[in-house]
């Protein structure tokens, strides 16, 4: 071996040990601030946006009905919390999309799973899966209210409709992306084919699926806004299309921000499940 060649390699051993030590928690340098301290610096950005926003908005620079203080939000919040109107949107558009999610996981993961183990089925399935994948939510809407009226089923399909393609290509990635030699070490260790996919490759595949289900979160909402705007008559987008026809910003805002909380609340779920699942994960396991 030449001293270039050796040069390099040396270069390539070193970056590659570096890699692996900053893919240990501990050895992050971020990592010594502390899990709290992490956590207060990322609230800081929204919180000093809500305290800008109620200034100008108490200077007059801001006129409340294009944008009303956060104060006043809060008002008209507590004020529909306490007539239970509020609560009572909100507990049917979780339904709603808990239904949803629950259905478009299940076909996805299944869908996912079936392309990823056979190239058969992705020649069958994946082409017209991408076909429906490429169609908006608006352009569908008109032929699902069609098929399904305006009722809950219309609503919890286009939600599940929605989840369904984010967990369904990233089960795909997830599988295609297991290292073939741990694939090989399990067939060495006597592992059967049911085994393998169980112990081996479903793991390995585990933490694109739950970027997967991270995406589909924010998706089943968007979905959800987009079918709760026509013939809704409840639920958090239902409310926000009523309180337009009375030119009740602060109303409308107000449901801006509860999407937003629950945006929060589902990413919160997501990495929660990510920390269990992925415990034995070294970019995942207690870093978060």
């Amino acid at each position: 071996m030449s001293n270039l060649e050796q040069t390099a390699a040396t270069v390539e051993f070193d970056r590659l040990k570096y890699a692996e030590g900053l893919s240990s928690p501990a050895q992050r340098p971020d990592f010594r601030l502390g899990k709290r301290s992490l956590q207060l610096i990322s609230w800081l950005a929204p919180v000093a946006l809500v305290a800008v926003w109620e200034i100008l908005a108490q200077a007059g620079w801001l006129s409340p009905q294009v944008l009303p203080a956060p104060s006043k939000v809060a008002r008209t919040a507590i004020k529909l919390a306490t007539t239970g109107s509020l609560l009572n949107d909100l507990g049917v558009s979780l339904l709603r999309a808990a239904a949803g999610f629950a259905i478009g996981a299940s076909i996805g993961f299944a869908l996912g799973t079936f392309v990823g183990f056979s190239r058969i089925a992705e020649a069958a399935i994946d082409r017209s899966v991408q076909m429906i994948r490429a169609i908006p939510f608006l352009a569908l809407l008109p032929l699902v209210i069609v098929w399904l009226g305006v009722g809950e089923a219309e609503k919890i399909f286009l939600v599940a409709l929605g989840v369904t393609f984010p967990i369904y290509i990233n089960t795909i990635l997830g599988i295609r992306q297991v290292d073939p030699k741990l694939v090989e070490l399990g067939r060495i260790q006597g592992l059967n084919a049911l085994q393998l996919i169980r112990r081996v490759v479903l793991p390995g595949a585990l933490p694109s699926i739950l970027t997967g289900v991270r995406y589909a979160l924010a998706t089943a909402w968007l979905a959800l806004v987009v079918a709760e705007t026509i013939g809704a008559q409840s639920g958090i987008g239902f409310l926000a299309m009523d309180a337009r026809e009375f030119l009740r910003t602060d109303v409308i805002v107000l449901t801006i921000v509860i999407y937003a909380l629950i945006g929060i609340a589902a990413d919160a779920i997501a990495r929660w499940l990510e920390r269990r699942l992925l415990a034995w994960h070294p970019n995942y396991g207690g870093t978060r």
